[in-house]
């Protein structure tokens, strides 16, 4: 067996040679070397920020962005900065979705409200989640497996010196902050995740589905909800929310023996307000594909003890000599897989390290006058008569 896992290796060991790829090309506002997407620095209302994304999928299911300015479609503001990574699975229908929706909804009920919130964030999921079923409805007939689509959602809102963290999932957003007693800048996890290998969460499914005793099962080592899915909320996933959709056509290995009579997963996401204070000096926003390999404590020491400029791209880096490491084979090597048996070694991964300018943060009221910035994390570009695999 690992004979013939070594020849796929060898068979796959080629430097990327699609000719769609052009190595160092300048993509949405950022850089494409490979399969790695990278924006080293930039500037957004309060402070400088840093994004990478390596893609591992045959199709890009990580999905990310950062958006800064004005929050609302009014003159008075409010004015921040918006942070959003979804990570996909089943396919990168939902994830896209969600880029493309989530942070228009954001400013629609910013708009409507006059502020941001805790209650306005999690107004945007809903009419992400609701706006995405009814892409579900409209394909089911055509494409039913579009209802096994799903993405986790992590987002991060800085407005008039509060940071807003809302999670779907099992992404992480991690807070760097200084001890001035020691000079440290230690680990603070501010996300709240949702995947079935805590045992908080297998209790709170527990408890929400007392009749099913097979609400969470352990396969092969890897807890799962219903024996299908890590975690326990997401965007999509309308095969575990509405009967209706776990049926023929959709495949069998996504199909439950037995209907269920209310959602098994959520769309309701954990939300914590942190009022920003001096000492705190960045956040990691990452996808699982990060954490997989790095500790919160390590993750924050390498943005702290290199450059902010690349800050992300080294994140990343780390991640991906570690992936290696795990396999005992070179860094280099790994570098030359393809996308799709990249899949093998490591997942999709994205990374958004926001700095603080605490001068920045304290002036940034609903009264600034901000330009706008909008980037988003890239992939492989496919050529246009490229069909994506099913």
């Amino acid at each position: 067996m690992l004979s013939g896992f070594m020849n796929l290796l060898r068979a796959c060991l080629w430097p990327v040679s699609d000719p769609s790829i052009h190595a160092g090309s300048d993509s949405s506002g950022g850089r494409q070397e490979g399969l790695l997407w990278y924006k080293d620095t930039g500037q957004h209302v309060n402070g400088e920020f840093s994004m990478a994304v390596v893609q591992a999928n045959s199709l890009l299911e990580d999905q990310s962005q950062l958006e800064s300015g004005s929050l609302s479609s009014l003159d008075s503001g409010p004015y921040g900065t918006f942070v959003g990574v979804y990570d996909g699975h089943g396919g990168p229908e939902t994830s896209r979705y969600v880029n493309d929706h989530l942070f228009n909804h954001l400013r629609r009920f910013a708009t409507e409200h006059q502020c941001i919130s805790a209650d306005v964030i999690r107004k945007a999921v809903q009419a992400t989640e609701e706006g995405f079923l009814s892409v579900v409805s409209r394909q089911w007939p055509m494409k039913p497996q579009i209802a096994a689509v799903g993405s986790c959602c992590l987002l991060g809102v800085i407005c008039s010196g509060t940071l807003y963290i809302a999670n779907l999932g099992d992404s992480r957003a991690v807070l760097g902050r200084l001890v001035k007693a020691t000079g440290e800048v230690l680990a603070v996890q501010l996300s709240t995740e949702h995947n079935a290998c805590l045992e908080a969460v297998r209790q709170e499914l527990q408890a929400m589905h007392p009749d099913d005793s097979h609400i969470v099962v352990l396969k092969h080592n890897v807890w799962r909800v219903k024996g299908l899915i890590q975690v326990s909320r997401s965007i999509g996933d309308v095969y575990l929310k509405k009967a209706e959709y776990n049926r023929e056509p959709l495949f069998a290995k996504f199909r439950l023996r037995e209907p269920f009579k209310r959602p098994i997963l959520s769309a309701d996401p954990s939300i914590l307000a942190h009022e920003l204070q001096p000492h705190d000096q960045f956040v990691i926003f990452a996808s699982d594909g990060l954490w997989e390999h790095l500790s919160n404590q390590e993750a924050v020491d390498i943005v702290q003890n290199n450059p902010r400029n690349g800050s992300a791209r080294k994140l990343v880096k780390t991640a991906l000599q570690e992936a290696a490491k795990k396999r005992e084979m070179r860094y280099s090597d790994l570098k030359k897989i393809d996308r799709g048996v990249r899949r093998h070694f490591h997942d999709d991964i994205t990374v958004i390290v926001v700095f603080f300018d605490s001068n920045l943060v304290s002036r940034a009221t609903s009264g600034s006058k901000a330009p706008q910035v909008s980037v988003r994390g890239a992939g492989v570009a496919l050529r246009s008569n490229t069909l994506a695999p099913s």
